[in-house]
């Protein structure tokens, strides 16, 4: 049996790969990784992102313990959105329109790594 589309995703990550999936009909991005295309129920194919993108929307997260981080909606240059965060700067700078980097995070343990963002200029 293939791998869940979940599982392949991770795989990519574990590889440092920010990986998407395209509509096989359509040819639209697709994320979150699926088994079927959304509105067609095309087959879909897997692709690798530059891990360049804009930030969409942002805001700051205030837990009552630990420090302030930011949520924000990141759109990729290959027409996808995401939920992440950006790193490497306070969590209040992070503005709408910033170009931002892709770059995984490992979290350690039993944890799988996550996609998380820099400020593109920070690091070429």
């Amino acid at each position: 049996m293939d791998a869940s589309p979940l599982t392949t995703y991770q795989d990519y990550l574990d590889q440092g790969i920010l990986a998407f999936q395209r509509d096989g009909e359509t040819g639209a991005a697709v994320f979150y990784p699926r088994l079927i295309a959304p509105r067609t129920g095309a087959a879909l194919s897997w692709h690798h992102a530059s891990g360049l993108g804009t930030v969409h929307a942002t805001t700051v997260v205030h837990p009552q313990q630990g420090e302030p981080y930011n949520v924000a909606l990141i759109d990729l240059d290959e027409g996808f959105r995401m939920m992440s965060r950006v790193e490497d700067i306070p969590p209040e700078a992070v503005r709408i329109g910033l170009r931002v980097r892709f770059r995984p995070h490992r979290p350690g343990g039993d944890e799988p790594p996550c996609a998380v963002f820099f400020p593109a200029e920070a690091g070429a």
